[in-house]
């Protein structure tokens, strides 16, 4: 029987912390190991788990941050994967968690979903590997194919997941819901083709719609990037 993926779940908010590990939890072949709430005992504990095989990270830690963690894994010969789980979004320190080899990059606030999605192209990606021998092109597609994948899990035929992505990434950004409309103006869509992604979001659990009711007429439908709650 193959043995499950550990994990390690790194988070300075105790509560969160429990929340990613219950996620972790309940996605198939997958193991917590230990939470860290701090640098040090993320650090701690990478010396004493048995068998650890992925790191959750957090970026905002109270002593350190989590790259500087990343970095210090290496330098102590540790090659344990890491995927960040944090609200940082600035591209600088996206592209200084790629430079130090994260796999993935997870932004908070986001559902289930989408850390089930990160995960099982985690998984993949494992099972590919494991395979050993010699990659030829296609194969070598395949691996970078499983780092990418997990974006939009599921999307329906005839959904771009380009489109899903700018959408998802205006709701994220946003301070608080948006409509339709302010979707299209902040992406450059057409409001129809914003509403259809904001739909399908509604039914996947990414989004959250919320009623603005005016003086008459139709209440505004408006959506809010889902919670972890």
């Amino acid at each position: 029987m193959t043995r499950p993926i550990e994990v390690l779940v790194v988070d300075d908010d105790t509560r969160v912390a429990r929340v990613n590990a219950a996620y972790v939890q309940k996605v198939a072949g997958f193991h917590v190991a230990g939470e860290a709430h701090n640098a040090a005992d993320a650090l701690r504990q990478m010396e004493t788990l048995p068998h650890l095989d992925l790191v959750l990270m957090d970026h905002y830690l109270p002593d350190e941050t989590g790259l500087a963690v990343v970095q210090e894994m290496r330098r102590r010969g540790h090659q344990t994967d890491v995927i960040m789980v944090t609200a940082a979004r600035d591209v600088s320190t996206v592209q200084a968690a790629m430079r130090h080899g994260a796999l993935q990059y997870l932004v908070k606030p986001f559902a289930f979903a989408g850390m089930r999605a990160k995960l099982e192209a985690y998984a993949e990606l494992r099972r590919t590997l494991d395979g050993g021998g010699e990659a030829e092109q296609a194969e070598v597609d395949r691996i970078f194919g499983a780092l990418s994948a997990g974006s939009e899990p599921g999307l329906p035929k005839g959904h771009s997941p380009t489109t899903a992505e700018l959408v998802r990434r205006a709701l994220v950004a946003a301070e608080g819901p948006l409509s339709a409309q302010e979707i299209a103006e902040r992406t450059g869509l057409s409001r129809q083709t914003a509403q259809r992604y904001l739909k399908l979001l509604e039914r996947t659990g990414r989004a959250t719609l919320t009623l603005k009711y005016g003086d008459a007429g139709r209440p505004e439908h408006r959506y809010v990037w889902a919670t972890r709650a």
